[in-house]
């Protein structure tokens, strides 16, 4: 288990790194459309000594706040000071003291690490005895030094995070600009990140270093000194973390549910089993079936509530400011216990402003069968002598959500990639609705939905261009394309967006075309590949909701993921680690497996980080 971080408190007094006033940035929009305002009337400052989270839903300003304070926009109106330079008139001056990684980090993937950090080297004209101390040090810090002769396109998304940091780190700059670091990496190499950011900010002390952390991981947020919060491109909040927190005091409150036992796995040599499909929820009023998910769906529509997240076999209920505490009876639970606020409670009491989003309303179809929807037995991939799949054996039934984890380089993605027939496997049988991926990979790809982590659809067309070109790519005859689009749009509430440019949409919207076109065609399995990947809290709420009715309208899930509070959703976890699978079971199983007198209340994350750590034995799923 990771010790608690400890992050570096704020100096005092201090002089700000940056100050803002007044700042206003609007992007030109096409064929003739007003200009988008991005960032409208912020005044702000940024101190040294402590890290500053950005945090805000999706297109709320953070990446175009970042890049002005980097020097690469000028502001349209408003000014900015960094280091006590103008930066409508004096970037140039400011930029050798900034450190900037954005999201996408621009390594060359086809130099090794040690190239990599030669060539940010040169671009600092950095002398070579200075350039060998800080090379060296930032690959023994970063834990690169074993693979400086690897291609960066070859390292994993951890530890290419890692290289990326270690670059923007080379200057040692009095101000580091961090644009979402952690997105896309497990939550070890997020602490791991995290610890190698507040150890150069503590040794950086002296020279008045400071850094500003754009993240959507609210537990990152809240570890921060001061926290900003941005929400369509106004500031709402310039805080520290426990200034969030105080609202919501006696607002929060534990749901214990009354629900089925889970069904306990068998000992590993036992073959997958069979069990039949779920039977639908029930469409006329009736009391939702007892699952977590559909509790958190009943619950959420309550007046009073505000939020209602699914944690193991219980839910996370917070409350409306003011609203009376409603029975646990109404709520569609035992018992109401109060909790401590966490940081992200307080974020979604200042930025919900909607209702909670209705399940999707087109019609799904179930295909008939008893058997398991996913069956997988020693599946191998090898790449030469690298074996990144080894024998990894499980089933998943029919209407079942279950989450494929693993840490960055496990080989969970292969896993997946080969489930969906787009990696051939090197031994090993996969079936998919009952038809094997290796005799008839066409028709099992079929009755496959695939959603990838990155927006894989077309960006220069418009969203109902998008829905119509895969609706043919699934051999949807003309009426059915008709229908099919039709239905997604309204289901899935992109009428209104229909003809706007699906590259211009925002991160949410993206997801929610992708998750439409996945499922034009009907299928009964749905692929998820990190498909919540910077997306903020609302938005992945909105997401599962969606997913949870997909599957308990008899649809089977496979997903994979780096947030563990959404992990909590899936019906049943399997963690992949080495290329094996380390362990499976319930997400309370799991947890139960990190307890320990030390740690009595384990989170998912706490369970992930023991297990994988732990080097848990090889364990067949059940």
């Amino acid at each position: 288990m990771t010790a608690p971080l400890v992050v570096p408190k704020m100096v005092s007094p201090v002089v700000p790194l940056v100050v803002i006033e007044g700042l206003r940035h609007a992007f030109a929009a096409p064929r003739g459309a007003p200009p988008h305002l991005a960032l409208d009337e912020i005044s702000m400052s940024i101190q040294p000594g402590i890290i500053t989270g950005l945090a805000g839903p999706d297109a709320a300003g953070k990446t175009t706040l970042l890049r002005l304070v980097a020097g690469l926009l000028r502001a349209t109106a408003g000014r900015i000071t960094v280091l006590g330079h103008d930066m409508a008139r004096d970037a140039t001056a400011a930029h050798p003291m900034i450190g900037y990684m954005p999201q996408r980090f621009g390594l060359y993937e086809d130099m090794t690490v040690a190239e990599n950090l030669d060539l940010f080297a040169d671009l600092h004209t950095m002398p070579a005895d200075l350039r060998a101390e800080r090379v060296g040090r930032l690959l023994r810090f970063t834990g690169l030094e074993p693979f400086t002769a690897r291609l960066a396109g070859q390292l994993s998304g951890g530890m290419k995070q890692k290289l990326g940091l270690a670059c923007a780190l080379l200057s040692r700059p009095r101000l580091l600009l961090l644009d979402e670091p952690s997105v896309g990496v497990d939550p070890i190499s997020r602490r791991e990140l995290w610890e190698i950011v507040s150890t150069m900010l503590e040794e950086g002390r002296d020279e008045g270093m400071g850094v500003v952390w754009a993240t959507a991981y609210l537990d990152e947020a809240a570890r921060c000194g001061r926290v900003l919060l941005l929400h369509e491109g106004k500031l709402l909040a310039d805080a520290p973390p426990d200034e969030f927190l105080a609202p919501m005091a006696g607002r929060v409150f534990r749901l214990d549910l009354s629900v089925g036992p889970s069904p306990s796995a068998p000992p590993p040599s036992a073959p997958p089993p069979s069990a039949p499909p779920r039977s639908a929820p029930p469409h006329n009023g009736a009391q939702p079936a007892a699952t977590p998910r559909a509790v958190a769906r009943h619950a959420a529509a309550n007046p009073s509530v505000l939020d209602a997240q699914v944690v193991g076999d219980g839910l996370r209920i917070v409350l409306r400011a003011g609203a009376a505490t409603p029975s646990a009876d109404s709520l569609g639970g035992q018992a109401l216990t109060p909790l401590p606020p966490r940081f992200e409670d307080g974020f979604i009491d200042r930025i919900a402003t909607t209702a909670p989003p209705q399940p999707p309303t087109i019609a799904l179809v179930r295909r008939d069968g008893d058997g398991p929807a996913i069956v997988v037995r020693d599946l191998v991939r090898r790449f030469g002598d690298f074996v990144a799949v080894d024998h990894v054996s499980f089933s998943v039934r029919r209407g079942e959500i279950f989450g494929l984890l693993g840490p960055n380089g496990a080989g969970k993605s292969t896993t997946f990639r080969m489930l969906c027939g787009l990696l051939k496997p090197s031994s090993g049988t996969a079936e998919v609705a009952g038809l094997d991926l290796l005799r008839a990979p066409a028709v099992a790809r079929a009755r496959i939905g695939y959603m990838a982590q990155h927006f894989s659809l077309y960006a220069a067309l418009s969203v109902r261009e998008n829905l119509r070109f895969f609706a043919r790519v699934y051999g949807l005859n003309r009426a059915a394309q008709m229908e099919a689009i039709a239905a997604a749009l309204r289901g899935f509430d992109l009428d209104e967006v229909a003809g706007t440019i699906a590259g211009e949409l925002p991160l949410g919207l993206k997801q929610r075309l992708a998750l439409a076109a996945a499922l034009l065609h009907r299928p009964d399995i749905l692929f998820l590949d990190e498909p919540t990947s910077g997306v903020d809290p609302l938005a992945r709420r909105e997401f599962w909701t969606r997913i949870g009715t997909l599957a308990e309208a008899g649809v089977t899930v496979l997903v994979t993921s780096h947030f563990m509070d959404e992990a909590e959703y899936c019906d049943r976890l399997g963690i992949v680690d080495q290329g094996r699978l380390a362990a499976v079971g319930t997400p309370a199983e799991l947890r139960a497996r990190a307890r320990t007198p030390a740690l009595p209340d384990p989170t998912l994350e706490d369970a992930f980080i023991a297990l994988v750590q732990a080097g848990a034995p090889r364990e067949q799923a059940a």
